[in-house]
């Protein structure tokens, strides 16, 4: 399949999914950000692209990688496409003889396969904290500092839980580990995308944006989200564009959360 037409599937899974919410169906968006905590590290279009091909697939790859993991693609079973880039090296006509080529990236149409159309050896299960989010809770105190973000309990505002200052973030003393996590992740995530001059006008779509972070990170790790984003996030601004800015903004910061929740400093060095 061309790089073009996996484009048409993932833009018609978007035109669903924004009718779906103009028609005030949130669960549609919960789904897709199910999806997505699931596969953080695809970019937005393919996880359209596998949501909209097989909504319950939770672990994708292709044949080659199944089979280095001792597993192997079930005979008749149909692929999931997404888009892969790949460089391609061309000459410069200007270029003088001996000059290195010029790389060009392009992209194709490559398939891949859920685990539940495979065989073989099984996998690892992951480490899942169902309601508590455990040692993800100080690891997380360890990102916002790193990355220059005071993390405090003072001057929370009446009626909030948590709030994003710019530089500072703080959260209301005493509340559970789970929804201390959720909280923190949701004002991290207003630090991380709306400081900065892309932020959005419409403080709806900051906080749904916020929210959704904190959703799919929240499921990342093992938490039970339940229904208790499904009715705050109504990510619809008019625009089927905007939609799509906003998830193509979530997955970015959501990924990057959840890659630094898995990413432990070295003990080694901590200790020196």
């Amino acid at each position: 399949m061309k790089a073009e037409q996996a484009k048409k599937i993932a833009d018609q899974a978007l035109e669903q999914l924004a009718d779906a919410l103009k028609n005030g169906r949130s669960e549609e968006l919960t789904r897709y950000l199910a999806m997505l905590a699931r596969f953080h590290r695809y970019s937005f279009g393919n996880v359209m692209l596998i949501l909209s091909q097989m909504p319950d697939a939770t672990h994708v790859a292709g044949f080659s990688t199944w089979k280095q993991m001792g597993r192997f693609v079930k005979k008749g079973e149909k692929g999931i496409v997404i888009i892969a880039p790949m460089v391609l090296r061309v000459q410069d006509e200007q270029a003088k003889d001996g000059e290195p080529q010029k790389p060009m990236l392009r992209f194709r149409g490559v398939y891949v396969f859920d685990v539940s159309q495979t065989d073989g050896q099984p996998l690892p299960e992951p480490h899942r904290v169902n309601g508590d989010p455990g040692r993800h809770i100080d690891r997380l105190r360890q990102v916002i500092a790193e990355r220059g973000i005071t993390l405090d309990n003072a001057d929370v505002p009446i009626g909030a839980d948590g709030v994003s200052r710019g530089g500072r973030i703080s959260i209301r003393a005493g509340l559970v580990p789970a929804h201390e996590f959720s909280v923190t992740v949701h004002e991290l995530a207003h630090e991380l995308l709306h400081r900065g001059e892309n932020r959005p006008a419409s403080k709806t779509v900051r906080e749904t944006e916020a929210e959704a972070v904190a959703f799919v990170v929240s499921n990342a790790i093992g938490l039970e989200t339940g229904a208790a984003a499904s009715d705050y996030i109504q990510l619809y601004d008019g625009k089927t564009e905007t939609l799509a800015e906003s998830l193509d903004r979530i997955q970015h910061v959501a990924a990057e959360i959840i890659a630094a929740l898995h990413d432990a400093p070295d003990e080694q060095a901590h200790a020196a």
